[in-house]
């Protein structure tokens, strides 16, 4: 082969690649800048006023002595008729508010409470702040399943399009130094290779940390994460007695209600046989309704059971299983600062305490615990930590702490400088191709892909990996397919689609 040949070869390949990185790059552009911003406004938020408020503050007084939770939950249900307690999360330092989610017929309310005096601070709807709906906007773009695949698919294309950026800007720049860091050989004169020496070089510092972030964030996603993944992942349940079911016992002689002196039809003891076939998983018991705060590897995991013969080392028979003597329970046995305790729901609902990064309890995922107590007996049913986890569950978990950034000061600086970087990759990128464009004013319409003149071949020796990575993620090659069944059917048969897209 003649080195004009050659030439031409290598060409053609960059040509290819440069038009699938450009196809993946118009699709992923858009949400990515949405991805961005809303992982801003989270940021923002959970470090200013916190997730349902819990940043609020309070005056201290000089004792430091708190009132009973029973009193504080008692005032926080006086907010609703006819109401009840979900969850009670503790202050996170010594001058912020103690939170409630209570619940009655069409609400769901979260109440921030004085710890001191008992006082209500402020009540509003559960997950309805400016976090949540960043979040909602992050996770589904608020269409539900259909965002959630959405998201998905651009997370799946965008780890096509790193790879194919890599190739792109390793053959311009031809070693890994000069990707990362112009030299006196870059020019930078005209705008179009300014811009086109920020994308590559900023996509290429950040470009691992984006393809964490595109995995990591998939593991939450509803056929990657919670179809494939989170479900030969999930923790073993039968650690617990989960499955199969064990034989109940009868604790009529031994029950004072978790319901702060009022009585409580739901905190009746255990009946034989009244233990459902299948209990609920952590995720349905626990999360209030798109918000995540169970640990990812809990998620899919059923719930233990009230009622069982299971568990040791609990609450002292003779101390009566109410939301205080759980409360200092939990304190002696470790939790600190600020922590989640999720009530018994129904005859066979059990007390949940827990503290992990993911919900902003503490900074680092290695502290996670989760605890599980009996509501009749005051066994432990089951103490989880971070050393429990398989192997991805503990990469979920640092994960997710990275992702989120709480981590402390310097995660939160390093995913706000992450999130402006991948802003700025993505306005560079179309910066390239508005400046690329033909000159001539009917030339102007449509995508104007690279190369758009020229009859490009696959190559296979690249489009083999690519489509290796886009099967391990289905939503990708569930687009990938579309987009080719969608160009042949139509866009192909169609002058003025052809000539707009094409």
């Amino acid at each position: 082969m003649n080195r004009q040949s050659l030439q031409s070869d290598n060409n053609q390949r960059y040509f290819t690649v440069w038009r699938w990185h450009f196809y993946a790059g118009m699709f992923v552009a858009p949400f990515l800048i949405i991805l961005a911003c809303t992982g801003l406004g989270m940021i923002l938020m959970s470090n200013t006023l916190g997730r349902d408020n819990d940043r609020l503050t309070v005056p201290t007084p000089e004792s430091m002595v708190q009132a009973p939770v029973a009193t504080q939950a008692k005032n926080a249900l006086g907010t609703l008729p006819d109401s009840t307690l979900i969850k009670y999360i503790s202050p996170r330092e010594s001058d912020t508010v103690a939170l409630f989610q209570v619940v009655s017929e069409g609400h769901d309310n979260m109440v921030a409470v004085n710890p001191y005096t008992a006082e209500v601070v402020t009540s509003t709807p559960t997950n309805s702040d400016l976090y949540s709906t960043f979040d909602d906007i992050h996770s589904d773009l608020l269409l539900g399943r259909v965002g959630d695949y959405i998201q998905e698919t651009t997370a799946s294309l965008t780890i096509l399009m790193i790879l194919t950026g890599w190739y792109l800007w390793w053959k311009k720049r031809k070693s890994v130094k000069a990707m990362l860091i112009p030299d006196d050989n870059t020019t930078l004169k005209k705008k179009r290779s300014f811009f086109r020496t920020i994308h590559g070089t900023l996509g290429s510092w950040i470009s691992i940390v984006l393809l964490f972030f595109c995995i990591s964030g998939m593991a939450w996603a509803g056929i990657w994460g919670e179809r494939i993944v989170q479900a030969w992942s999930q923790f073993p349940a039968g650690k617990w007695g989960v499955a199969p079911i064990p034989l109940s016992i009868d604790h009529s002689q031994h029950h004072v209600g978790m319901d702060m002196d009022m009585d409580n039809a739901d905190a009746a003891p255990h009946v034989h046989g009244a233990t459902p076939a299948i209990a609920p998983t952590h995720g349905d018991a626990l999360n209030t309704g798109s918000t995540k705060d169970v640990p990812w590897v809990l998620e899919l995991t059923p719930m233990p059971v009230s009622g069982t013969t299971m568990g040791e080392n609990g609450i002292a028979p003779n101390i009566p299983i109410m939301i205080d003597t759980v409360d200092r329970f939990v304190r002696e046995i470790g939790f600190k600062g600020r922590y989640q305790m999720n009530l018994p729901q129904g005859a066979t609902g059990v007390w949940t305490i827990s503290q992990d990064s993911m919900s902003y309890d503490m900074k680092s995922p290695t502290a996670d615990r989760t605890v599980h107590i009996d509501r009749y007996s005051g066994n432990v049913l089951a103490d989880i930590r971070f050393d429990d986890y398989n192997a991805f569950g503990k990469f979920m978990a640092a994960g997710a702490a990275i992702h989120m950034g709480t981590l402390g000061l310097w995660s939160v600086l390093a995913n706000v400088l992450f999130c402006l970087s991948v802003i700025a990759i993505c306005v560079s990128g179309y910066v390239m191709w508005w400046k690329r464009r033909p000159r001539g004013i009917d030339e102007r319409i449509g995508l104007n892909p690279p190369a758009r003149h020229l009859t490009l071949s696959v190559w296979w020796p690249f489009a083999i990996p690519l489509l290796i990575v886009a099967l391990i993620f289905p939503t990708a090659i569930i687009a990938i397919v579309a987009i080719a069944l969608l160009d042949f059917l139509v866009v192909s048969r169609v002058d003025f689609l052809r000539k707009l897209l094409k």
